[in-house]
């Protein structure tokens, strides 16, 4: 390292140089002392390019007096970002949960207790932001049974009621979920929330899978609106869902979301043969 330096400055010393990038895996702290300095006194940049290859997205930070680079930067991070998207969740959910839950729910409470035995929500703990796990609510469309929080529903199972296969397939089984994103437990758009069964099972068997859990999760997401919903047949199907829900949380701006939720009621409006 010595002997580079003294190799840059006869170099700066017989040419004419704006800036100096040193890259190397491996630098010593006396030896970048000097070499700032040097390029202080002789009014040139220095800069340090680092081959982590780990991320496309960095910052450099400052811990006390020492450089640190994130390597992990996602738009999320950014206090702004948090507070415009938190703003727009309270916002959406309070309008619909005063203009259309309001009604609906006590209407679609009384047709599922009459069409069978149980509680009107079906409560269950679903994995959420840091995989830290909250109570996720939804209109029961099931009969209940024990096998509830373990087994994921599937085309043609019997535990569906009469009323709760169109609850499924018009979504409006979900719709209490805006009670989670009012709570905070939930955003409108980000990756869905699975079972916590599933998040230990498929944290297994695909590579990234916990950093779905990163940001909070929502009641619709780029997966989804990209036609993965419903059943996870395959590991395939949850992989191609992570790879969705990562660029999503990599790339998020308010633009995105607003563009998912348009989507997503597109979807609905089409009808989807994965929704049962």
């Amino acid at each position: 390292n010595e002997n580079a330096l003294e190799c840059i400055r006869f170099f700066c010393a017989s040419h004419e140089v704006h800036e100096i990038f040193w890259c190397t895996p491996y630098i010593q702290d006396s030896v970048i002392r000097k070499l700032v300095n040097f390029g202080l006194d002789s009014l040139i940049k220095v800069k340090i390019l680092t081959d982590s290859g780990a991320s496309e997205s960095i910052r450099l930070d400052k811990y006390d007096r020492l450089p640190a680079i994130d390597l992990s930067v996602v738009p999320l991070d950014e206090s702004f970002n948090q507070y415009q998207k938190r703003l727009f969740d309270l916002f959406f959910s309070t309008l619909v949960v005063i203009s259309v839950m309001s009604w609906l729910a006590p209407l679609i409470g009384l047709l599922i207790k009459l069409d069978s035995k149980g509680p009107v929500f079906f409560v269950q703990e679903r994995s959420g932001r840091l995989n830290k796990s909250f109570n996720c609510f939804k209109f029961r469309s099931m009969k209940t049974s024990v096998d509830a929080h373990e087994k994921q529903a599937s085309k043609g199972d019997p535990r569906i009621t009469k009323l709760g296969a169109f609850l499924r397939k018009s979504s409006i089984d979900e719709l209490p979920q805006f009670f989670n994103v009012f709570l905070g437990d939930m955003s409108v758009v980000g990756p869905r929330p699975h079972m916590l069964k599933h998040t230990q099972e498929y944290s297994k068997l695909i590579e990234k899978f916990m950093g779905r859990h990163y940001v909070k999760p929502g009641i619709t997401g780029l997966a989804q609106c990209m036609g993965y919903r419903g059943e996870t047949q395959t590991v395939q199907d949850m992989e191609n869902r992570v790879r969705l829900d990562r660029y999503y949380i990599e790339n998020w701006s308010f633009w995105l979301d607003i563009k998912i939720i348009f989507l997503t009621v597109v979807s609905l409006i089409r009808g989807s043969d994965k929704a049962y």
